[in-house]
């Protein structure tokens, strides 16, 4: 089994912030495979569902912690430890403010970086979870950033938003396979980034987006 996590925070509120991206592809990846229906398990909401891949059908466990984002590790922890999982079969996706806006990276290992949901995970699965970090940008100025990530997308970014989600669910397969490179190939191949100028990127910082 693997568990994926899409991370953000519970309630229409914060639907549409860029915070809730991983709320976002965990959606869209219910909906192109299609998974199971809805239900409260782990503190989550989550769903499951068998996905085809090179090395045959993969079940995968869907979760949307309801904990807060800042609490996302209890949940995913509590799921982890009921399946025996280990550390390296859990994927979390979840904004990237150190990433331009469309941009995709996989990465094992390493720190926070500021991402407050990935700091609970740490505390409860250590490091070498899988993160599948989609790129929101960054406002400019350190203190832009809790009124940026908490803001919502603009009507403009919606393009990028929904390519981006659509690659991520469509790669999938070379994820849950193990080939993380690949998979983070497919999904900017599937998806280009957007190109941004010196001066729109400039507007977009200035309204907090």
């Amino acid at each position: 089994m693997i568990i994926i996590a899409g991370l953000g925070n519970p309630g229409p509120k914060y639907q549409g912030n860029r915070h809730n991206i991983g709320f976002m592809a965990a959606d869209e990846i219910a909906r192109r495979w299609s998974f199971g229906p809805e239900r409260a398990k782990f503190q989550s909401v989550i769903r499951e569902g068998e996905i085809e891949t090179a090395q045959g059908r993969i079940k995968v466990l869907l979760m949307k912690p309801q904990t807060w984002m800042n609490e996302s590790g209890r949940a995913v922890g509590e799921a982890a430890r009921f399946y025996k999982v280990a550390p390296g079969e859990v994927i979390v996706f979840h904004d990237e403010i150190d990433l331009a806006p469309g941009r995709f990276r996989m990465k094992t290992g390493g720190g926070a970086a500021g991402q407050n949901g990935v700091r609970s995970l740490i505390s409860q699965l250590g490091p070498d979870f899988r993160r599948a970090r989609l790129g929101v940008g960054h406002p400019g100025r350190p203190e832009l950033v809790h009124g940026y990530v908490l803001g919502d997308f603009h009507k403009a970014d919606q393009p990028w938003v929904e390519a981006l989600l659509t690659a991520c669910a469509d790669a999938l397969p070379f994820a849950l396979a193990g080939d993380d490179d690949r998979y983070q190939a497919e999904v900017m191949r599937l998806a280009p980034a957007p190109k941004f100028s010196p001066r729109q990127a400039a507007q977009g910082a200035a309204r907090g987006g």
